[in-house]
């Protein structure tokens, strides 16, 4: 019953909006084709990698411990922000990051600014994966959620875009369509008053796949949202968290894993692919589409060996053997500088391995008293490697991004 009423608030200001602005009339026929035919040269391949990705992931997510899902879970968001801004020319440290999920903003205002713009990505990132876009990623009213969320997070300097045409400022409103005509590269989208008749074939075409076949369209969908290009700003950062809440939902991920990552570190071929797709069909062998089936299926391919590669990476870093001698490594230097105590890394041993270690247990692991226990558990919170739901709830491992170097490596540049 509460959100029935909040789906509708979503809908009327973008359509009374859009009533008010050109539309020129173009036909919905221009972003066809929506998917690889079945017809297509390139479906063979990207059917073999959907399968691939599916029981990667699905093996990945089953061979986790369940108290290690929720801090690489934490973790991954904060990669999936950093990444996703990378892409958009925002480069916010990691730890600058972490900092700012925990109120500690640098004096810096563009610095700062930054910081909000990251924590704004987290916590929308978040809501996503506490289910609250479940069953609606691909819907409009979905989107333009997605879109508010964010804008809405975002401090006052980065809710502003220059117009092109007249170099005057131009305010980005929270989940509101784009008012102007818009050109990204070669393409020139859809006039502002067409976005909500090519939003409702977007959601009509791919909200009607079921699991597998979503993740098929993975990379079409993700290009035609960029396509349609329909906010002011901020296109980039909603479809990449579009296509993380569809692949989320559809393969089940748990959020232990990211496509950004791969994207910005492919960023040259990820903008190449976005590019060619763009382009019309060069010919009758090329689809019957409006714009080329060939391209499409492309990047189709080119996304899901990314997905892959990113679930791959994943997995070898979460290997229990390889992280318990990461961590070890690092408690040895740690106790070496006094950092923390020597009975330390047997408490990480038994949390890596069991998952979650209750605080009654942490004594007998260490074969000392209760007063020792709690020093050891204390170092180890205050180092940020461990950490606890509440006062009384058993610890957990932690990914703090100031050890991502060394307990994570690779996961950051």
């Amino acid at each position: 019953m509460t959100k029935k009423p909040a789906k509708i608030a979503a809908k009327k200001p973008a359509k009374k909006a859009a009533a008010s602005l050109r539309d020129d009339g173009e036909s919905i026929a221009l972003m066809e084709p929506m998917v690889v035919s079945e017809g297509s040269p390139g479906r063979t391949k990207v059917t073999e990698l959907a399968f691939e990705l599916s029981k990667a992931s699905a093996a990945f997510r089953a061979s986790m411990p369940s108290g290690l899902i929720v801090p690489l879970a934490d973790l991954v968001r904060s990669m999936n922000c950093y990444y996703s801004n990378l892409i958009e020319g925002h480069n916010t440290h990691p730890v600058d990051i972490e900092k700012a999920i925990h109120n500690d903003l640098s004096a810096d205002p563009k610095k700062r600014d930054l910081q909000l713009e990251a924590k704004a990505h987290i916590a929308v990132q978040r809501w996503i994966d506490e289910g609250n876009l479940d069953g609606r990623e691909l819907k409009t009213e979905g989107i333009l959620e997605l879109h508010r969320k964010f804008t809405a997070l975002l401090p006052d300097d980065l809710q502003w875009v220059e117009d092109p045409k007249t170099g005057k400022r131009v305010r980005v409103m929270p989940g509101e369509l784009r008012r102007n005509d818009t050109k990204v590269g070669l393409h020139i989208a859809v006039s502002p008053g067409a976005i909500l008749r090519f939003l409702a074939r977007f959601e009509g075409v791919y909200d009607s796949l079921g699991k597998f076949d979503r993740v098929l369209a993975a990379g079409p969908m993700h290009h035609r949202l960029l396509w349609i290009h329909p906010f002011a700003d901020g296109n980039g950062r909603v479809t990449r968290l579009m296509s993380y809440a569809v692949l989320r939902s559809s393969l089940e991920t748990g959020g232990l894993w990211s496509i950004s990552r791969g994207l910005a570190r492919n960023v040259d071929d990820y903008r190449r692919h976005l590019a060619e797709c763009d382009l019309k069909r060069r010919n009758d062998l090329d689809g019957r589409g409006h714009l080329g089936e060939a391209a499409l299926a492309s990047f189709a391919e080119f996304f899901l060996t990314v997905c892959l590669d990113q679930v791959k990476f994943m997995e070898g870093l979460m290997q229990p053997k390889a992280l318990q001698e990461r961590i070890s490594r690092w408690a040895a230097e740690e106790i070496g500088y006094g950092r923390l105590p020597a009975n330390a890394p047997r408490v990480l041993d038994a949390i890596l391995f069991k998952g979650s270690l209750p605080r009654s247990e942490v004594a007998s692991v260490i074969g000392q008293s209760e007063r020792s226990a709690r020093n050891v558990t204390t170092a180890l919170s205050a180092e940020g490697v461990i950490f606890s739901a509440g006062p009384r709830d058993d610890w957990q491992l932690a990914f703090p991004a100031k050890l991502a170097p060394r307990l994570m490596p690779g996961l950051f540049p």
